[in-house]
């Protein structure tokens, strides 16, 4: 073997390794943001969503009662369009269900726009259902995202375990008025 095929081996090694301890480190990360939700009651999500809405530039930001809210958890307002938004934690896919309930919430409360805010992702028949009632659905990844780009004083000590950089994360949140739908 001569130099350059031993270099371009170990470049090679080099290359996999990294990918690996790379791969390693980012499904470590994500399986620890997901913990987040994993001890949380249906109401504290829905407080815990409120007061990230509300780190996100949201206004407005209100909890409906715990029983009779007519399928909306929180009623917020951002750049002058009101929302109507169903919160569910759940340990498995949000179906039509959440869908449903946040579109009859919207027109319940007389506000401009449905969405249902989960720890989870959507089943198919959910964001077939949502993308024909105009209903905005924001799973699990956005809501992490969310998390990262915004500063909830309160949740601070919690998410230290999870991402400690986040005490360094900027306070100035970009999101569309639809948060990315």
């Amino acid at each position: 073997m001569n130099v350059v095929t031993i270099a371009i081996v170990i470049i090679g090694v080099a290359v996999l390794i990294f990918l690996a301890v790379w791969i390693w480190f980012m499904k470590r990360n994500r399986d620890d943001d997901e913990q987040i939700f994993d001890d949380m009651e249906g109401a504290e999500f829905e407080n815990y969503c409120a007061e990230l809405l509300e780190a996100a530039g949201f206004d407005n930001v209100e909890t409906t009662p715990a029983s009779h809210d007519y399928g909306v958890d929180i009623i917020a307002d951002r750049d002058g369009i009101t929302y109507a938004i169903q919160c569910k934690c759940l340990s498995d896919s949000v179906g039509i269900k959440a869908v449903q309930e946040a579109y009859a919430g919207k027109d319940y409360y007389g506000v401009m726009v449905a969405a249902v805010m989960t720890n989870q992702n959507f089943t198919k028949s959910a964001v077939e259902f949502a993308n024909k009632l105009n209903v905005v659905l924001w799973d699990g990844d956005y809501v992490i995202n969310l998390i990262h780009k915004t500063t909830i004083p309160e949740k601070k000590k919690l998410m230290q375990f999870v991402r400690p950089e986040i005490d360094n994360a900027k306070k100035d949140p970009v999101i569309d008025k639809h948060m990315g739908q």
